[in-house]
């Protein structure tokens, strides 16, 4: 099983090769906001994914390996952003229209949300767990 780890790619050149342009814009943007609320520049993990940080994560079942806490990527239909703990839910409902789904949120164009509440929510989800190892049953 191929497992998604950092690759030592240049971002900008990741980046700079969207082909929407405002899901390019949108994305370089977003990618500034999460470096300013982690405090950390971003990585590459595998092809497609910008990530920011690290934790440890290990399963009853013994597999384990490390992940970014917080991450994004620029997907045809909307810029993703990861977080492996969660979102606030007072937060996601001050940030403007966006949908999530388990650990992701989706935004549709960035112009559409509260920039302030997008950092916050990065803010919150990287400290839950950069830095940390997380065990499941």
């Amino acid at each position: 099983m191929a497992r998604t780890v950092p690759t030592g790619a240049s971002v900008g050149d990741f980046l700079a090769a969207v082909p929407d342009p405002r899901r390019r814009a949108d994305a370089q943007t977003a990618c500034a906001l999460m470096a300013e609320a982690t405090g950390l520049a971003p990585a590459m993990w595998g092809d497609s994914i910008i990530g920011f940080g690290t934790y440890h994560y290990r399963y009853a079942s013994g597999q384990e390996g490390d992940w970014p806490p917080v991450a994004l990527s620029p997907r045809k239909t909307a810029l993703t952003i990861y977080a492996i703990a969660g979102f606030d839910e007072d937060l996601l409902a001050r940030l403007g229209p966006h949908r999530t789904g388990r650990s992701c949120l989706y935004v549709r164009r960035l112009a559409d949300v509260d920039a302030d509440v997008l950092r916050a929510l990065v803010a919150v989800a990287f400290r839950k767990l950069h830095g940390k190892t997380r065990t499941a049953d």
